[in-house]
């Protein structure tokens, strides 16, 4: 981040996050010292040579910089009211009006950690190493809007957003709206996945236009769905020590360097986004292979999940009348 950026930061983890400077040491040097632990992922012991700060000095300023940080949660992870269309929608035909009340993208991501050999066999899931199952969602604007960094790899995408949907600190959907989610989640209210066995990826797209509605419908949910894994690209790339921690850092240090690292970033995108970061994301997203053989969340045939099924059939409906007709 620039200088302006850094000042910024620093005045808000002072004036809202309640940092304070120490008899030798100012509010600046503790947030870089943060800032260059979360950005080069480095140990206690790099960064206490670069600032000649004894490790335990570095390994105090850290948390309490992170805890500045995640205070700081209410202002900068702010979920939507449902109140506006968003401008990426309303100001594309593409979109508008068949998602209108779509409110955001949700996926989780896993990211790896450092845990006990006898706790590891219940965070090693499919990736086949330790990792938390990260449940996010972010509006189209590549922000965060909610963030649940806790829970163990092995743990499904259902059983996570169940519990994201319920618990004290949970998920608001606005009534009446919904988050585009990928196949791994059930069909239902606040929720809309794509048709299961339609093409939907984008890639799959570039050489073959869609047949149908439901294939045009999962085109034009992909697009805006990917919103969530380009946020995920950027914040990775922004802050390395997500997935790289260091074995010193307990899982629920682990945990709170996700939720800070997001919080930052949501900081970034609205003083110092760093379009270069986030071409090069999209890059990379570009050439990354289509997935195959993804999870796929248990069908749901009770009367929640054929509503919301009516709603998505709607959508695709009116969606193919007007590309019809229209040609776009």
């Amino acid at each position: 981040m620039g200088p302006h950026a850094f000042q910024h930061l620093c005045d808000l983890l002072e004036r809202f996050g309640g940092l304070e400077p120490t008899k030798h040491v100012t509010i600046e040097e503790q947030v870089a010292k943060g800032l260059y632990l979360l950005s080069h992922s480095a140990t206690n012991s790099e960064v206490s040579f670069i600032f000649r700060r004894s490790g335990e000095t570095i390994s105090r300023h850290f948390h309490r910089f992170l805890r500045a940080v995640i205070s700081m949660e209410e202002y900068f992870l702010k979920q939507p009211d449902g109140s506006q269309v968003p401008l990426e929608i309303s100001s594309s035909n593409r979109f508008y009006p068949y998602f209108k009340d779509c409110v955001g993208a949700l996926d989780g991501t896993h990211v790896g950690v450092k845990v006990s050999n006898k706790d590891a066999p219940r965070y090693r899931g499919r990736k086949g190493y330790p990792t938390l199952n990260v449940l996010a969602a972010c509006t189209f604007d590549l922000r965060f809007t909610y963030v649940l960094p806790e829970w163990e790899g092995t743990a499904s995408d259902s059983r996570i957003i169940k519990n994201a949907l319920t618990r004290e600190d949970k998920l608001r959907i606005p009534k009446g709206k919904y988050y585009l989610v990928d196949a791994g989640y059930m069909l239902r209210s606040g929720l809309i996945a794509p048709y299961r066995g339609v093409h939907y990826h984008l890639k799959e797209y570039s050489k073959c236009p869609p047949k149908n509605a439901r294939e045009l419908f999962n085109l034009r949910h992909a697009s805006l769905r990917n919103a969530i894994e380009r946020a995920f690209g950027v914040v990775k790339k922004r802050f390395p020590i997500i997935g790289n921690a260091q074995p010193n850092y307990s899982v629920d240090t682990q945990s709170d360097i996700i939720l800070a690292c997001c919080i930052i970033h949501n900081f970034l995108m609205g003083v110092d986004p760093d379009e270069e970061l986030i071409a090069e994301v999209d890059r990379e997203l570009e050439r990354r292979p289509v997935p195959r053989n993804e999870e796929q969340a248990p069908m749901d045939n009770d009367e929640d999940a054929k509503r919301v099924e009516l709603i998505r059939n709607m959508i695709a409906a009116n969606m193919w009348s007007d590309y019809v007709t229209n040609g776009d």
